[in-house]
């Protein structure tokens, strides 16, 4: 990564404009063609160095819902859990704690009603009782991380 790919990432933490061309947008306040910006976004997701662009959305008040569940997969099972896990579209995200419940994800569905089917269904092609931990609350909390480099 150069000090152009880093202004992008500082740059666009803060969101693209809603318009017609967010990129155009973009690429005019980092000082670059819109071209160049979708090139060097192109190869940064390419190289994993961004995983995805795009927005955050409440999904409750599109009429979904999100949740955080927990699991216990045994050492040597984990990678057959984590797979089947992984495999469902609803699962945003997943990842591993040094904890009793070992396997964290995100939830991610149509509707409420969706979160208890799919825990059941984890449950059923895991073996693994899953623990359901719905958001009580909700706060804002920006979290926009620095580029820096080496």
């Amino acid at each position: 990564m150069d000090e152009i790919d880093h202004a992008i990432i500082n740059g666009l933490q803060g969101g693209l404009a809603i318009c017609e061309r967010p990129y155009l947008d973009a690429a005019l306040r980092l000082g670059l063609s819109e071209d160049e910006l979708l090139r060097r976004l192109g190869g940064l997701l390419a190289d994993g160095v961004l995983t995805r662009i795009g927005p955050l959305f409440q999904i409750e008040k599109m009429g979904g819902a999100f949740t955080l569940a927990a699991l216990h997969a045994e050492p040597d099972d984990y990678e057959r859990v984590a797979e089947r896990v992984n495999a469902l579209p609803q699962v945003a995200h997943n990842y591993a704690r040094e904890h009793e419940l070992n396997m964290w994800f995100v939830l991610a569905t149509e509707s409420p009603d969706q979160i208890a089917q799919v825990l059941a269904q984890i449950e059923r092609e895991t073996g693994c009782k899953v623990f359901n931990f719905p958001k009580l609350r909700e706060y804002f909390v920006e979290l926009k991380l620095q580029a820096q480099a080496p």
